[in-house]
């Protein structure tokens, strides 16, 4: 990468075998290698960036001492909540790429990856779909992991525009203030009608606007460099079609995820404890041909929110939320259909 600019995410005072374009902070995994005079050093990645894996290893390889071996997780990843604890049992240093940290651990080094993209010139563009700060002020402001290290500068910006920015940490599954997770918009409990999310991808503000319907979202993707607003009547739609097909299901499989942050041991006893017709089944990952072999009319997942949501039509028979599951066997009006959220941590 020739040159450098304000942010340039490569200049760690570090010569690296490849250029970067976020800020691994190399400096403090090797520093914890350090401290713990650790020869095995965990590497875990999401799924869109398990590619960069190797190129990392080869840089850590560069400047740890040459007695260390780095293993990379090729385990599923989605979130802070998806950690490969077999992995993490055998290291000595554990580093969690992509995410900030869901509960704080000793044992895991989290590195949230921040982006090095200019959010500002799309958040120049996105003011023209918010209200005139002179005739309505009040704006929410949310964004997700990869930005938060941009927030206070964002939430200046608009302060500077004449606008009240609203802004609050949501719960102990949220680790920044104003920061919001696929499966989490307790950030977005703030008092005004407009709330503008910054941040790539269509799936956190079409969650935000199902959770709060109330308040319209508009979206500043500096990623994409593209303005829009949430709009949700498709997934409602298409969750409204999942539980119809569910109506008249007989055996339910119920299913419990043992994933570290994923688990709602509760929720899924007690509808296993009120319909005799249900059973419980627990894995890890859950994907369409784990559930294939299950005879089963329909299931309800009561792990990651987003199994459904995006994956939903992937699977043989309808795959539903609890609240899903409560409109499908009638003790829920079907127009009070709500967005799945996580509020625990384990």
């Amino acid at each position: 990468m020739s040159g450098s600019t304000e942010g340039d995410l490569t200049k760690t005072g570090m010569s690296l075998k490849h250029d970067r374009e976020w800020d691994y902070e190399l400096d403090r995994i090797v520093e914890a290698i350090e401290e713990r005079d650790a020869s095995k050093v965990g590497l875990q990645f999401p799924e869109g960036l398990k590619r960069r894996g190797p190129q990392v290893a080869d840089d850590l390889r560069e400047v740890a001492p040459d007695d260390v071996t780095f293993m990379l997780s090729g385990q599923p990843c989605y979130g802070a909540c998806d950690l490969d604890t077999y992995l993490m049992r055998r290291t000595d240093v554990f580093v969690h790429f992509g995410h900030t940290p869901m509960k704080e651990s000793d044992s895991i080094v989290y590195v949230p990856l921040f982006s090095n993209v200019d959010p500002f010139p799309i958040m120049e563009e996105s003011l023209e779909e918010l209200p005139d700060p002179e005739e309505d002020p009040d704006v929410g402001l949310v964004t997700t992991a990869q930005h938060m290290n941009r927030f206070e500068e964002m939430t200046d910006w608009l302060e500077e525009r004449g606008y009240e920015v609203h802004t609050r940490r949501g719960d102990d599954r949220l680790t920044k203030e104003g920061q919001v997770l696929g499966c989490n918009y307790a950030s977005a409990d703030i008092p005004a009608d407009q709330v503008l999310y910054v941040g790539g991808g269509k799936f956190h503000p079409v969650g935000l606007a199902m959770e709060h319907p109330e308040k319209t979202v508009v979206i500043a993707d500096p990623v994409n460099n593209a303005v829009s607003i949430a709009e949700h009547d498709q997934f409602l739609k298409q969750r409204y079609a999942s539980v119809h097909k569910a109506m008249d299901a007989e055996k339910w499989g119920v299913i419990f995820c043992t994933k570290i942050g994923q688990g709602r041991w509760e929720t899924a006893q007690e509808i296993v404890e009120n319909n005799e017709n249900a059973y419980l089944i627990t894995m890890d990952e859950v994907t369409p041909d784990r559930l294939r072999n299950f005879d089963m009319d329909a299931f309800v997942n009561t792990g990651c929110p987003r199994i459904t949501t995006d994956d939903g039509p992937r699977f043989h028979k309808p795959m539903l939320t609890p609240g899903e599951y409560e409109a499908a066997i009638g003790e829920r009006p079907l127009d009070q259909i709500e967005f799945d959220t996580f509020h625990d941590t384990w």
